[in-house]
């Protein structure tokens, strides 16, 4: 099937955006292929078409496990066979799931690269007929990104699962440096990179310089019609902000990950569909989510780095219509980066600190623990062990580099069941155990495939449906599982840990202080250039896009500082006519100041009086106290 056709059938689109045909083409030719698009420009759609076009599964690399549980559910919705494998998962259930793979008609496989440490699963991968490797927010890949993840180092081993697969690398941030570590860590064959202007014309991107900065805000709120989003730096200041808001008389609502997941989508789900008008955010919120109304972003304290504002700045205006991108700055802010900067890279002892008291944490002995999953609550470790809250997670990211640990982001997996017993002896149960007939009745009613594969449930549907509570439910649920008849998986909400080694000592515990280095240089670079984005006075168009290596970048017009020259340009020419015009109307008549003003039609109240005391000062004009003549 054609393209076109696969675009106009799943999409309903008759035509692709710029440079979306080309990676497609580009990909059908097997070519690997690394395109970067800006925030909102297309990405998924370069993927999953060519991975339509031909036989076979695709599978999808992203960290994002919200992005990937929305992009499953819209493929399904499509009636596109797509699955996702994310932590929390059972041993058996992603067995299932991979074997769905090899010999079903899944099209589309989502994983996180955490997932390619498996054997299993790279094992699986091997006997799959894989069309397509996406490889999304490939800037996690590289030490020089904003975002280094080190688990999608990893994702070179797929190339030698199947070398001759193309690969698909796509993302909205990635300077110069960043492509290219991009290629030569996902080894391609010949460099090959499609680039989209990370222009947005319809951007007016501000820097404000403000003291009160809620005050600002809720001038934005005022003057801006339409949704928004404003980030700030904490999960304490999302409550805090949007309560002033709604005090305002402005619809607002709170975002951050340390919500169930529940909360997560009903607040998301309200403002998509503008029953909330903004959301005040953390940097958790916005992935993923394509609504294009948004007519201003705010940010109420300095990013960490421009590749991080520019894809949060640029979740405004994607319908191309004008929308604003507002950073509300002062100086303490800068110091309150700077001071981030130095508590993101804790020195070795506090993060072998950090490991010692993991170890303690889940009562794991010198030498046990490899492979070992947990369910990790990073508030209740840190006040366990009075920890410094930034300090730790950044400690856990370098012990995730060292390959001691893995920590994947907290996702919401429902309740799952499956029936591991045959129809028939189910049923001999059922007949034996005449307590248990109407509950398994019930459960094969409601939910089908339950003896192919785990199946999502709802405790407190099962009770409302059997006229029972929901502890009820549960406890049969166990039961069943205890007499081997299925296997019930819990709902889980929580981030997961993985201790990759046995527990080491503190002799044998190396950590590599050369990577730490390079990195603290690197952040230092990206936080320089978010304070001179802040406190230069240059077209901000033009700086991010000379940030993003497009050194030819013509000045926007509409960003602050553009706006601000025009109106200086136009300054000197106003006050000439407004002189005019008082030297005409005064020429003839002796007026008083409030008649002037009314009177004099260029400029505004503050220009005309600016400029008849300037005719004063001069001699030009004359008053005696009430009129003012020539």
């Amino acid at each position: 099937m054609a393209i076109y056709q696969i675009l106009k059938k799943y999409w309903n689109y008759d035509a692709f955006r710029p440079v979306q045909e080309d990676i497609i083409q580009s990909v059908l030719q097997g070519r690997d292929t690394l395109a970067l698009l800006p925030t909102g420009g297309g990405k998924s759609i370069c993927f999953q078409v060519p991975a339509m076009v031909n036989p076979g599964i695709c599978i999808v690399v992203s960290p994002l496990i919200a992005l990937m549980k929305d992009q499953v559910e819209g493929l399904k919705a499509k009636g596109i066979e797509a699955v996702s494998i994310v932590s929390g998962m059972g041993k058996r259930e992603v067995d299932i799931l991979l074997d769905n793979c090899v010999y079903g008609q899944i099209k589309f496989l989502y994983l996180s690269p955490e997932r390619l440490r498996s054997d299993l699963v790279k094992e699986r991968i091997r006997y799959m007929n894989v069309n397509l490797f996406a490889i999304d927010e490939a800037h996690c890949i590289s030490q020089w990104g904003y975002d280094f993840r080190p688990p999608y180092l990893l994702l070179s081993e797929l190339r030698e699962l199947h070398p001759q697969v193309p690969v698909l690398a796509l993302t909205a941030t990635a300077t110069e440096r960043v492509a290219e570590d991009i290629q030569q860590k996902l080894l391609f064959r010949k460099s090959n990179v499609f680039r989209k202007s990370f222009e947005r014309k319809n951007l007016s991107y501000v820097v404000a310089t403000e003291e009160n900065k809620y005050r600002r805000l809720f001038s934005i709120a005022a003057n801006i019609e339409g949704c928004g989003i404003v980030y700030v730096r904490n999960r304490r200041e999302t409550q805090e902000v949007a309560r002033l808001l709604n005090y305002e008389g402005y619809n607002a609502d709170f975002y951050h990950a340390g919500l169930d997941s529940p909360s997560r989508s009903l607040k998301q789900e309200s403002w998509k569909t503008n029953k909330t008008r903004i959301i005040v955010a953390t940097n958790a919120f916005g992935m993923g989510i394509d609504k294009p109304d948004v007519r201003f972003v705010v940010h109420l304290d300095l990013p960490e780095s421009l590749e991080a504002y520019y894809q949060e700045a640029g979740r405004a205006g994607r319908d191309e219509k004008r929308a604003y991108a507002v950073l509300l700055y002062n100086k303490s802010d800068r110091v309150q980066l700077e001071k981030k900067l130095e508590l993101s890279f804790p020195s070795i002892d506090e993060i072998k600190q950090v490991y010692h008291a993991l170890g303690n944490y889940y009562q794991i002995a010198h030498g046990a623990g490899e492979g070992m999953v947990f369910e990790f609550d990073p508030g209740e470790f840190c006040n366990r062990f009075k920890l410094d809250a930034i300090k730790t997670l950044n400690a856990l990211k370098f012990l995730e580099h060292d390959e001691y640990i893995s920590l994947t982001e907290s996702v919401f997996l429902p309740s799952r069941i499956k029936i591991t017993v045959a129809a028939e002896d189910l049923y001999r149960f059922q007949v034996e155990f005449a307590g248990y007939d109407s509950f398994i009745k019930l459960l094969l009613r409601s939910y089908g495939g339950l003896f192919d594969q785990y199946s999502p449930i709802r405790e407190s549907e099962l009770a409302r449906r059997s006229g029972t509570t929901t502890k009820n439910v549960i406890q049969t649920l166990e039961k069943l599982e205890e007499l081997e008849l299925l296997s019930y998986l819990k709902q889980t909400d929580k981030p997961q840990l993985q201790f990759i080694k046995p527990r080491a000592d503190t002799q044998s515990l190396y950590i590599d202080s050369k990577y730490i280095a390079a990195r603290k240089q690197i952040m230092q670079t990206q936080v320089k250039a978010v304070i001179n984005y802040a406190e230069e006075k240059k077209c901000r168009s033009r700086m991010l896009l000379q940030y993003f290596n497009e050194p030819d970048a013509e000045k926007c017009g509409v960003c602050d500082v553009c706006l601000e020259e025009k109106r200086l340009a136009n300054s000197e020419g106003l006050f000439e006519q407004i002189t005019y015009e008082l030297i005409q109307l005064l020429t003839s008549q002796h007026l008083g100041l409030e008649e002037i003003i009314t009177t004099v039609r260029s400029g505004n109240e503050k220009e005309r009086i600016a400029a008849l005391r300037n005719l004063l000062d001069a001699g030009k004009v004359k008053t005696d106290g009430v009129r003012y003549y020539i």
